[in-house]
């Protein structure tokens, strides 16, 4: 994978022309430009020519403007936070695009299923890695108050070996795999493909589909520099309702007496 266009300008700087200085001045300015702007357009923008724009983006590693335009949307593909769309996003439209995009892409009756198993499993287990593991935390905090032998992973400075070994038949597991996933995600799914396994990630996380029992996409955007997690935990809000009414009076009967122990313990105000 290609480095971000402005950690190579940085990097080659003290090899650079002054007229090659000038567009790297004007890019780490100007980030937009790069995906953006023409090579003609740069040109005019910093007093120098075309052929001086594409000498300077082959001193960086690429063939022309046009490749390192396509090697930074890669990266943003890729979930590095870069800069493709100007500020003038209207996050409140983009936020309502990526909740309504999950919503209509789930199917009811993989929604029925899955959330069947997370009402009757002997025990559900949440795994997630990086900005996956806030979204499972938050998981396992609505679905403990409602049901028993709900487990989180991995716990801190621990392995997950001992853990994946002692899976139950009947256990559920929810594996959270939102971009950037890192390298032992790819084993986890192969360790677990002959377990009820359910993925929810985003849809570069489909690729992952034959290896899991049901997979649940979520659509983070793809405008900001920075993906949103509103999708995701909306689905496990939603998910975690439909539980709720499933397990019935169980359900709310534990969920008082957990509140009853809030008040013997003087947790909450």
């Amino acid at each position: 994978m290609k480095q971000d266009v402005l950690s190579l300008i940085e990097q080659n700087y003290p090899t650079l022309s002054p007229s090659a200085r000038s567009i790297a001045n004007y890019l780490q300015q100007h980030p937009l430009a790069i995906v953006s702007q023409t090579s003609a357009e740069i040109a005019e923008h910093t007093h120098t020519s075309k052929a001086t724009v594409s000498r300077f983006f082959r001193q960086l590693g690429f063939e022309s403007q046009q490749d390192a335009k396509q090697a930074q949307l890669q990266l943003r593909q890729n979930g590095v936070p870069v800069l493709t769309q100007d500020n003038s996003i209207d996050q409140t439209a983009e936020e309502l695009k990526n909740l309504s995009l999950t919503f209509e892409g789930l199917h009811a009756d993989i929604l029925n299923d899955v959330c069947a198993q997370l009402a009757n499993a002997s025990r559900v287990t949440l795994i997630g890695f990086r900005n996956s593991y806030p979204v499972a935390l938050h998981f396992r905090q609505q679905l403990q108050q409602i049901r028993p032998s709900i487990r989180l992973l991995p716990q801190p400075g621990q392995t997950l070996g001992e853990d994946l070994h002692d899976i139950l038949d009947d256990e559920v597991i929810v594996l959270f795999g939102f971009q950037r996933r890192t390298r032992v995600f790819k084993k986890i799914v192969e360790v677990l493909q002959d377990h009820q396994t359910i993925l929810i990630t985003d849809p570069t996380g489909q690729m992952y589909n034959q290896q899991v029992s049901q997979v649940l996409v979520c659509h983070l955007g793809n405008d900001n520099p920075f993906y949103s997690y509103a999708a995701p935990m909306s689905l496990v809000s939603m998910l975690s309702n439909r539980v709720y009414d499933l397990i019935g009076k169980n359900g709310h009967h534990r969920t008082q007496a957990i509140s009853q122990l809030f008040n013997e313990l003087g947790e909450m105000e």
